[in-house]
């Protein structure tokens, strides 16, 4: 009797150590993205291009071993300084935050941030490493569907007016599931961050450009009173909006 061959089973894949430098060589290639990685102390240990340039800096090496309220003013560099502090204390990760970031020279733009906490081999967090996204339609105005199109400028002509992603889909007259591909697609968002990033982006044109109250502010567009206008917008941008106008 012919013996049996018994098959070795196949090798599992190995997954080849990722360095950081080579993390960082394909992010300097995203102009549209910024890429750090941070150490336990919030420093940064690297980062892309792009976030050098962001912060008016020559070189990605005047970054490297300051945290970001080293580089970056006020609020804006104590907020992502104080995110970093909580991921490596809770060792939660931030995912998809949307926030209003300034570029050099000081312009207004939306980005979605995401910090993961590093862990050591004993589950330790060591460190941060992250990215933030801009917000931006990657195609062309013509492919959006007409009637996504109509309930997009409605909600934008009259922000007053309660709305919800469920709401929007009927306006749509798309599944909530459909909107929420098509959002995704167009803008790199869910149907709620659509919607609360249109109002916070009325409500910082509005206080820039005219003398109305907050409270008036809130009402046109679409919160529910002052206070929940003062922690939505406080929640993106790090601000109150009576800072935010000071600043202005």
């Amino acid at each position: 009797m012919k013996p049996r061959t018994v098959k070795s089973p196949k090798p599992a894949l190995a997954v080849p150590p990722i360095r950081v430098e080579l993390l960082e060589q394909l992010f300097d290639q995203s102009p549209d993205v910024t890429f750090f990685v941070k150490d336990a102390a919030g420093r940064y240990l690297s980062v892309n291009d792009s976030l050098a340039l962001r912060h008016g800096l020559k070189q990605k090496s005047q970054a490297i071993g300051k945290r970001p309220s080293d580089i970056c003013p006020g609020d804006l560099g104590r907020i992502p300084s104080e995110q970093d502090a909580t991921v490596i204390r809770t060792g939660r990760p931030l995912l998809n935050h949307l926030e209003l970031h300034w570029y050099q020279p000081h312009k207004a733009g939306w980005c979605l941030t995401t910090k993961l906490p590093i862990h050591d081999d004993a589950g330790v967090v060591i460190g941060v490493i992250g990215i933030s996204r801009d917000v931006r339609v990657p195609i062309e105005p013509e492919e959006i569907p007409a009637d996504f199109a109509a309930a997009i400028e409605q909600m934008e002509c009259d922000l007053s007016v309660p709305i919800t992603p469920a709401s929007l889909a009927r306006r749509s007259k798309l599944s909530l599931q459909r909107l929420a591909r098509l959002t995704k697609r167009l803008f790199g968002l869910t149907p709620s961050h659509f919607i609360t990033k249109t109002r916070l982006t009325a409500a910082a044109r509005l206080l820039r450009e005219s003398d109305r109250s907050v409270s008036e502010i809130a009402v046109d567009c679409g919160f529910y009173d002052h206070s929940a206008f003062t922690r939505a917008f406080r929640a993106a941008t790090g601000v109150t909006p009576t800072e935010f106008r000071g600043r202005q």
